[in-house]
C-alpha cells in the first residue's frame, strides 16, 4: 500500500528523525518544571494527530488541524517567549565551543550523568552563615547559557569558591556586596553585577529587588540563584523564573547538585 511507503528509511530519513528528537529534547529541557510544560505535551499530542491524519489521507480532519497549527504558531511564540529566548541564548552561547559544555548537551547520550565541578557545599554554608546574621546576598549559578552579558556590569574576579570568601564578599561593610556574584563552575567570576530586574506581577510584595533580579536573570537565561534575604534570612531557590520550594537545606543541595548535572 502506498501510505505504508514512509516504512522505506534512507540515510537523510535517519538524520532528520535524530535532529528531530533533539529538537524536542532540548525543549522539553526549557520547559520541564514550568506552567509550559503542560503547553509544549498538547502541542506534540496534536502535531502527532496532525501527521497521522495527513498519513490515513483523512483530509477533512488533516486540514482542520493543519489550520489551527498555521494559525496558532504566533500565539504559540508569546507564549513561549521566554522559553524561545532561552533556546536562542543556548544555540548561541559562547561556551558551548568549550569542551565541558559540549558534552554537556550531548548529556542525554551517556550513561552517567557528568558530576559538577561547583562546591554547592561550600557556597550553602555560607548562605545559612549568611542567614543566620541576616546578611543579604544574591548567587547566580551559570550553566549552559553564558552570562558575560552581565558579568561586564560588575567587577571580574577569578576566586575559587570558598565558605568564608562567599561570607566576606556579602558582609555588609564590604564594597563588594552590593549586587550579585557570578559563579562559573568553581570560581566566583564577577562580583558587584547588576542584573535584569522581572516585572512579573505574580511575585508576592514581600520580596525585594534582589529577588526580583533573581527572578529576572532565570527568565531571561538558564542560571539558577540562591537569595539569602536581609530581612528573613531566608534562603530562597530560583530557577527558569520562579522560586523553587525545598524542605531542608540538605534536599536544597540535593537539587542545585542535579540541575548542575
Amino acid at each position: 500500500m502506498d501510505f505504508l511507503n514512509f516504512l522505506e528509511f534512507k540515510i537523510t530519513d535517519v538524520i532528520d528523525i535524530v535532529l528531530v528528537a533533539a529538537l524536542l529534547y532540548y525543549i522539553y529541557k526549557l520547559v520541564k518544571g514550568t506552567v509550559a510544560i503542560n503547553i509544549f505535551i498538547g502541542i506534540v499530542i496534536v502535531w502527532a494527530l496532525w501527521k497521522l491524519t495527513e498519513l490515513l489521507q483523512m483530509k477533512m480532519i488533516s486540514s482542520m488541524v493543519g489550520g489551527f497549527m498555521n494559525i496558532g504558531l504566533i500565539a504559540l511564540i508569546i507564549v513561549f517567549q521566554q522559553e524561545i529566548r532561552k533556546f536562542l541564548l543556548m544555540i548561541g552561547s559562547t561556551n558551548f565551543a568549550s569542551k565541558r559544555n559540549f558534552i554537556r548537551h550531548f548529556k542525554f547520550l551517556k550513561q552517567e550523568a557528568m558530576p559538577s565541578d561547583t562546591d554547592v557545599d561550600a557556597i550553602i554554608a555560607a548562605c545559612e552563615r549568611m542567614g543566620s546574621t541576616k546578611t543579604g546576598a544574591l548567587i547566580v549559578i551559570e550553566r549552559t547559557n553564558t552570562l558575560d552579558f552581565i558579568k561586564s556590569t560588575g567587577d571580574t574576579m577569578n576566586i575559587e569558591i570558598t565558605q568564608p570568601i562567599l561570607e566576606s564578599i556579602f558582609f555588609k561593610n564590604s564594597p563588594l556586596h552590593d549586587g550579585a556574584a557570578i559563579i562559573q563552575d568553581n570560581y566566583i567570576t564577577a562580583t558587584r553585577v547588576i542584573l535584569p530586574v522581572s516585572n512579573d506581577r505574580n511575585i508576592p510584595l514581600r520580596f525585594g529587588l534582589r529577588h526580583r533580579a533573581a527572578v529576572g536573570i532565570t527568565e531571561k537565561t538558564d542560571a539558577i540563584c540562591l537569595v539569602v534575604s536581609e530581612e528573613t534570612g531566608s534562603i530562597s531557590y530560583i530557577k527558569n523564573g520562579e522560586f523553587a520550594p525545598y524542605k531542608g537545606l540538605d534536599e536544597l543541595v540535593s537539587f542545585i547538585k542535579k540541575d548542575l548535572e
